[in-house]
């Protein structure tokens, strides 16, 4: 065998090594932090809390009138994999082109998971998805992430 193959080889051998230990490593150290399974927090919606944005104090200002706090709510965001995920009356599985073509002068949009208890005493779930047209913010939706 001559000298050139066998450096390619032991190049070749090397990079595996490496390769290996580096994927090892990251596997490790992955699950060692505890990565949270989900990564979407409940917050409690009560009379102390202080709203991020325009949407987490509209749902605390209805809630607040109609006597139903403590809500719990989960803020999505933007996020479009969570906007697929989304099953309402009017959109399935929808992504932001959808939104815009149905929501003429879109602005924002926003995925919200709320849990309360109506004045029946029934648990309610829901996911509401918000739009902004024209700085208003309204229901473009409501029904439930598919799983």
């Amino acid at each position: 065998m001559n000298k050139f193959l066998r450096i390619l080889i032991l190049v070749v051998v090397l990079a595996a090594v490496v390769a290996a230990a580096y994927l090892a490593y990251k596997a490790l150290a992955g699950r060692s932090r505890g990565e949270p399974a989900d990564p979407y927090e409940w917050l409690t919606v009560d009379e102390g809390f202080v709203p991020r944005n325009a949407i987490e104090g509209f749902i605390k200002a209805d809630a607040d009138q109609k006597g139903l706090l403590p809500v719990y709510l989960r803020n999505y965001g933007r996020d479009p994999l969570i906007l697929r995920k989304f099953r309402g009356a009017r959109f399935v599985g929808a992504n932001e082109s959808v939104l815009q073509m149905s929501f003429q002068g879109l602005g924002d949009w926003m995925v919200i998971d709320l849990k309360y208890r109506n004045e029946q005493e029934r648990d309610i779930q829901r996911t509401i998805l918000y739009v902004e047209i024209s700085g208003q913010w309204q229901v473009g939706d409501s029904g439930r992430l598919m799983d």
